[in-house]
């Protein structure tokens, strides 16, 4: 990459990233809006129905409940600058240490999930195009669809129904067995048998994009004129595949995988729900359930983040990859 590049990328990368900050506002102030207007009262399910009209006030005032709705958005937005996320009122822990806590689980999940749907994705795309059009690249485009119009809570359920009830090949949910496995690498494997029907229910779906998109950028590269110069010398199919088309065909395939990275991360709470794999969705929920607004929010922010930079990211390194592409 020539210095003029390099320096132009700079500035691009530098313009994505300041952009950042007046969206993740808005986003923090419809967010904070649409949780604070949700039906429910968090203080009686905190304190229960049996305490007085007196003791309600106290706990209202106390959390800053009383205080009109822009007045707590002013407020939560100046502690959120300080890096306070608040107190939760379920688990009367700073937010930050609740969502430290089960963020470790959504990493691992989402990043088992982001392994399963780029390596089947890609293998998928590099079956399809051997015959294109043929039995195969048929049968493989019929599993993408259904794959990718098939709802995560219904595969998700469907999954744990044959191989942990029917089969009991796998265990219900969870994220590690409630007996002790004696010995470090005993402990990997039962992590591992726990992760799989959840990875594979959340990769599915993201398997089923990148087939796709693997597909077509895998058959336009093909018929590159680079491609037909390579088979003219002799070189072998395998070799023109994985060497020549391969390489090119990998840029929009990462557009897609980085786009969909973030919200794996952030859209992983009914897969969680289902194998009660104890991460940020399963938090979520019980955030919401419980109207735990501030431990909503932290667990929102997350997600936010992870969408937003993933796809700053993405942006950046589509256009680092491919030289032919404007910064503006």
């Amino acid at each position: 990459m020539s210095e003029r590049r390099r320096a132009s990328l700079l500035r691009f990368a530098t313009r994505r990233v300041l952009l950042l900050g007046p969206f993740a506002s808005l986003l923090v102030v419809a967010a904070f809006t649409l949780i604070q207007l949700a039906p429910g009262d968090p203080i009686l399910l905190l304190a229960g129905d049996g305490g007085t009209p007196a003791y309600y006030a106290e706990l209202r005032a106390y959390y800053g409940l009383d205080r009109p709705l822009p007045v707590q958005l002013t407020r939560y937005a100046g502690a959120l600058l300080r890096g306070d996320l608040g107190q939760s009122l379920t688990y009367q822990r700073p937010v930050a240490g609740v969502v430290l806590d089960r963020l470790p689980a959504t990493l691992v999940l989402g990043f088992a999930a982001l392994v399963v749907g780029v390596g089947a994705g890609l293998g998928l795309g590099l079956l399809a195009v051997q015959r294109p059009h043929g039995r195969m690249d048929g049968a493989i485009r019929l599993w993408t669809s259904i794959a990718y119009a098939t709802p995560v809570f219904w595969l998700a359920q469907g999954l744990l129904l044959l191989f942990a009830v029917k089969l009991a090949w796998l265990p219900l949910g969870g994220m590690t067995s409630v007996r002790d496995t004696g010995t470090a690498l005993g402990g990997v494997v039962d992590v591992l048998r726990h992760l799989l029907l959840p990875a594979l229910a959340l990769g599915l779906s993201l398997s089923a994009v990148t087939g796709r998109v693997a597909r077509a950028s895998l058959l336009d590269a093909l018929q590159a004129p680079f491609v037909l110069a390579a088979r003219a010398r002799g070189a072998s199919h395998t070799r023109v595949l994985l060497r020549h088309a391969l390489p090119n065909a990998v840029i929009p395939v990462v557009t897609v995988v980085g786009h969909h990275a973030g919200s794996v991360l952030s859209g992983a709470a009914l897969t969680e729900v289902v194998f009660a794999w104890p991460g940020l969705g399963k938090l979520l929920l019980d955030a919401s359930l419980q109207r735990d607004v501030p431990l909503a929010m932290g667990v929102f922010l997350v997600g936010m983040v992870s969408v937003v930079v993933a796809n700053v990211v993405v942006d950046i390194t589509y256009h680092a990859l491919d030289p032919r592409l404007e910064l503006r």
